[in-house]
């Protein structure tokens, strides 16, 4: 039977309830504390949380320069001047955690124990135990925790992840990934000073979203290696180029490669997923597209929306939807605790010049 394409798929970001009220704000959500106000915070969140109406109650950061002008440019209804004020206020029900991740686990403890549900920001923690913790004691405590893996709702990669699940390609074979940029812009951020900024921080989003692709196999392995580009300047600190390569027990196969160094005006991050009926092809963060060919037609979808904002609303409204409707969110940490584990395999096989590091869940 000939395959039918879709012509309706449901990638945009989703929220419970009814729609905005006369202000603009989502009156029927919960109210949101968010703690840390950098730069992500304020270009991302708050313009994903302000363009689909959701109430923010509050924000938090140890810096008070950081927090000047949010209420006035984001509409925020408060300032806090210590997180226990934040922590303790009822209109409070969920807490985004957006710092460094040092300070993560520490403050999604704190948030659990006000009864407070967490979007936390990627990567989750800086180890396995860390994040196992955090995940026992939310399902303890009966509260939800999800990860800000806004990548997963960038449109592109949202309408590949929904053909994959629907059949549309068969089984994932092969999964490859290819940056197409410059990291010119590290040097002197604090980024500069990740030992594997690359893999750990960049590519986090392109590990979970390979590890969301090939859900239900068994990935066993990874490899990895990050390096200085010949043409990286001496201040610059951390490798601009990478590769990670997953394999799974069956031979489907992935690669993630990080040039780092590219010169062109063509931006992107185009990637191909190819399945025993068909592929996918498409990009992301520049020349937005995803494609479908099978049975040798190609069919090419229209997109709205873009990864910034609305991938970051994305991960809120699913965690939203998830609380309203009793249920684990897609984004939950349980479910990202492979995508932490591949990501911290990686800078282990970085650290090991390439060498293989196997999984112990998959």
């Amino acid at each position: 039977m000939a395959y039918s394409v879709p012509t309706q798929l449901p990638y945009q970001p989703r929220f419970p309830g009814a729609g905005a009220n006369e202000a603009g704000l989502r009156a029927d959500l919960p109210g949101i504390g968010i703690i840390g106000c950098g730069n992500i915070v304020k270009s991302a969140h708050l313009k994903a949380y302000v363009k689909y109406g959701l109430p923010v109650i509050g924000v938090y950061d140890i810096s008070a320069e950081a927090t000047r002008g949010v209420k006035e440019q984001f509409g925020v209804r408060q300032i806090y001047d210590s997180l226990d004020a934040l922590f303790e206020n009822p209109e409070i029900q969920v807490v985004d955690i957006a710092t460094h991740p040092e300070a993560r686990i520490p403050l999604m403890q704190r948030a659990l124990q006000a009864g407070k549900h967490i979007l936390a920001q990627k990567p989750l923690a800086l180890d396995m135990g860390a994040a196992r913790e955090v995940v026992a004691e939310a399902a303890r405590r009966g509260l939800q925790v999800a990860v800000n893996q806004n990548g997963r709702w960038a449109p592109p990669w949202r309408v590949a992840t929904l053909l994959i699940e629907q059949g549309a390609i068969g089984e994932v074979l092969a999964i490859t990934h290819l940056y197409d940029i410059s990291f010119n812009w590290i040097p002197g951020t604090h980024f500069d000073r990740l030992e594997h900024f690359a893999i750990y921080d960049y590519s986090v989003h392109w590990i979970d979203i390979t590890r969301c692709w090939l859900e239900g196999q068994r990935i066993t392995g990874v490899r990895a290696v990050d390096y200085r580009t010949p043409h990286q300047p001496d201040h610059g600190k951390t490798p601009w180029g990478m590769w990670v390569e997953i394999t799974c027990d069956d031979g489907a196969h992935a690669m993630i490669r990080g040039v780092g160094c590219s010169q062109t005006r063509h931006r992107g991050h185009p990637f191909w997923i190819h399945g025993t009926e068909g592929t996918l092809r498409g990009s992301v963060l520049g020349n937005d597209y995803v494609e479908l060919e099978r049975d040798g037609v190609s069919y090419r979808f229209d997109l709205a929306g873009q990864w910034f904002p609305d991938g970051f609303a994305g991960t809120m409204g699913e965690l939203l939807c998830a609380i309203a409707e009793k249920r684990e969110p897609y984004n939950s940490a349980r479910h990202n605790l492979l995508s932490l584990e591949l990501t911290l395999a990686a800078c282990d096989s970085a650290n090991a010049h390439g060498a293989l590091v196997k999984l112990v869940s998959g």
